[in-house]
């Protein structure tokens, strides 16, 4: 069975949005064009309470970009984005979700940020998405979605970890880059870990 994890596509990380991802929206026509072709369909969203501590707002002094120490691990501040309930927390409109079978929110915990699609950074939360896959019989996930090097990289690894056959869809992600090399090194560490990267003309 497999199985695609379709990775933070929201309104807030396309441009225009409050943590716009350069071309974040351009990946939207090939993940509809491919999702059809999966066993089963599960995307995520970020969905933040107000007073997350990964937003540089909610700490004196600090501007976005700067890390900081968040419950023992480095956090990177970010703009407040994705607050729940809010339309920038909401899928993209030109998003088809007539083939999403669950959709699985992280970063819920205001005290520790949540990149993967599985569990938050310290992995002391898990957000049941292993356990829906397991119960469907899954063993090949891909991935696609926002942003490469971050939430997409990590639901990859932990994805792995879990001990799916893991893919990236190459072409169906995009990256921040706030260093012009992130996405690259991204890639990098995937094939290194062990997943395979793919292009969606791949995928039949």
């Amino acid at each position: 069975m497999r199985a695609l994890l379709i990775i933070d596509v929201q309104n807030d990380f396309i441009p225009g949005g409050a943590l716009q991802v350069p071309e974040g929206d351009h990946i939207i026509p090939i993940i509809n064009n491919i999702s059809s072709k999966f066993d089963v369909v599960v995307a995520t969203k970020d969905w933040h309470p107000i007073e997350h501590k990964s937003f540089a707002k909610n700490h004196k002094k600090k501007e976005i970009g700067e890390i900081v120490e968040l419950n023992g691990l480095p956090q990177i501040l970010w703009p407040e984005h994705c607050v729940e309930n809010t339309d920038g927390a909401e899928f993209v409109s030109s998003l088809n979700t007539e083939h999403i079978d669950a959709v699985f929110k992280k970063g819920t915990d205001p005290e520790v940020d949540s990149y993967s699609g599985f569990f938050d950074n310290d992995k002391r939360n898990d957000t049941g998405l292993n356990k829906f896959l397991t119960l469907k019989g899954v063993t090949e996930i891909y991935v696609a979605g926002l942003a490469t090097e971050y939430c997409v990289k990590f639901t990859a690894l932990d994805a792995k970890g879990c001990g799916y056959k893991t893919f990236l869809i190459e072409d169906a992600t995009r990256g921040v880059n706030i260093k012009p090399t992130d996405v690259q090194n991204a890639v990098i560490d995937l094939k290194v870990s062990g997943i395979k990267i793919v292009n969606s003309k791949e995928i039949i």
